[in-house]
C-alpha cells in the first residue's frame, strides 16, 4: 500500500516538474521570439534614420561647413561660454560697416547677388521681369558721370516744370489758376512720396480675403514729427539744405530765404496737427 501510494506520488511529482519544464520552453521562446522581433524592428527603424540622413557631400555643403569651422573659436569651452565658442572667431574677424547695423554671409552674397544683376548687360529675354530692367537702367545712369555733367541740372528742371507743374520757391512767376493740387499729389505718390497724407492696403483682420484701404499720416521732411517741436542744429541744417538746392536751380535767390522759411512753418504746423501713430482704414 505504501509502496503504491509512494510510486504513484513519483509519478505525480514527475509528470508536474515535466509540464513545468515544458512551460519553461514555451515561455522562452516566446521570449526569445519577441527580442529578435524588437531587434528587428529597431534595425530597421535605424537604417531608414540612416538612409534619410546621408552625409551631404555637394560643394554648397563643403562651403556651408568651412565657414562654419572658420567661425568656431576652438580655445573657448562650450560648456563655460557656447556663444564664445560658436562665433568667436566669427566676431573677430568680422567687421560691421558703418552704414549698416548687421552684417552676415547671407547679406554679403545678396549684395553681390545684385551687383552682378546691375552690371551686367541688357539682353534680349523678353522675360525678364521690368523691375530688373529699371533697376539696371537706373544703376547705369547714375554711374555714368559724364552723362550727368553734361546734362547738369535740366533732367531735375524739366521733371519739376513738365511733370510737377513748377515750382513757386524757383520761380519769379507763379500762376495759381493752373496749379492742379490733386494732380500733384498724384504724381508725387507714384514717386513714392505721401504729401499731406498717405495711401495703402491692407488685408482686413477680419476677414483675410478681404482688402482695406488704408489712410495713414503723410511724410515730413526731417522724418519724425519731434523734429519739429523745438529748434535745433537739426532743423537749421535742414533750411539750409532746402535754400542751397533751390539756389543751384534758380538764378534768381531774392526771396528763396522767406520761401524756406514759410515752407518750414507750414510743414511745422502739420507735423503738430499729425498724431504720434494715426492710421485708419476703409474696408474696400
Amino acid at each position: 500500500m505504501f509502496a503504491h501510494s509512494s510510486e504513484g506520488t513519483l509519478k505525480s511529482i514527475s509528470t508536474g516538474s515535466s509540464k513545468s519544464q515544458t512551460c519553461s520552453k514555451i515561455h522562452f521562446i516566446v521570449l526569445g521570439f519577441l527580442l529578435i522581433a524588437f531587434l528587428a524592428a529597431m534595425l530597421t527603424v535605424y537604417n531608414q534614420i540612416n538612409a534619410n540622413n546621408k552625409i551631404c557631400a555637394t560643394p554648397y555643403c563643403a562651403e556651408a561647413a568651412k565657414y562654419l569651422i572658420e567661425s568656431i573659436d576652438e580655445t573657448v569651452d562650450p560648456c563655460e561660454d557656447f556663444y564664445q565658442f560658436a562665433c568667436g572667431t566669427w566676431i573677430q574677424n568680422s567687421r560691421t560697416p558703418n552704414d549698416s547695423t548687421t552684417s552676415g554671409l547671407l547679406h554679403k552674397k545678396l549684395d553681390n547677388s545684385v551687383i552682378d544683376i546691375l552690371t551686367s548687360s541688357s539682353t534680349n529675354d523678353t522675360n525678364e521681369p521690368k523691375a530688373i530692367i529699371n533697376a539696371r537702367n537706373l544703376y547705369h545712369s547714375c554711374i555714368n558721370e559724364k552723362y550727368i555733367e553734361n546734362e547738369g541740372i535740366n533732367p531735375i528742371l524739366s521733371l519739376i516744370n513738365n511733370e510737377f507743374g513748377g515750382w513757386p520757391i524757383i520761380q519769379s512767376s507763379w500762376n495759381n489758376s493752373t496749379f492742379d493740387l490733386l494732380n500733384l499729389l498724384l504724381k508725387l505718390r507714384k514717386y513714392q512720396n505721401n504729401i499731406i497724407f498717405g495711401l495703402d492696403t491692407t488685408t482686413n483682420d477680419k476677414h483675410s480675403t478681404e482688402y482695406a484701404l488704408g489712410i495713414s499720416q503723410g511724410d515730413l521732411g526731417l522724418g519724425e514729427r519731434e523734429y519739429y517741436m523745438n529748434e535745433s542744429k537739426i532743423t537749421v541744417a535742414y533750411r539750409r539744405y532746402i535754400f542751397d538746392l533751390a539756389s543751384v536751380l534758380s538764378n534768381d535767390t531774392s526771396t528763396i530765404e522767406q520761401d524756406v522759411n514759410d515752407m518750414y512753418e507750414f510743414e511745422k504746423e502739420l507735423a503738430k496737427v499729425i498724431p504720434f501713430i494715426f492710421c485708419s482704414y476703409i474696408k474696400s
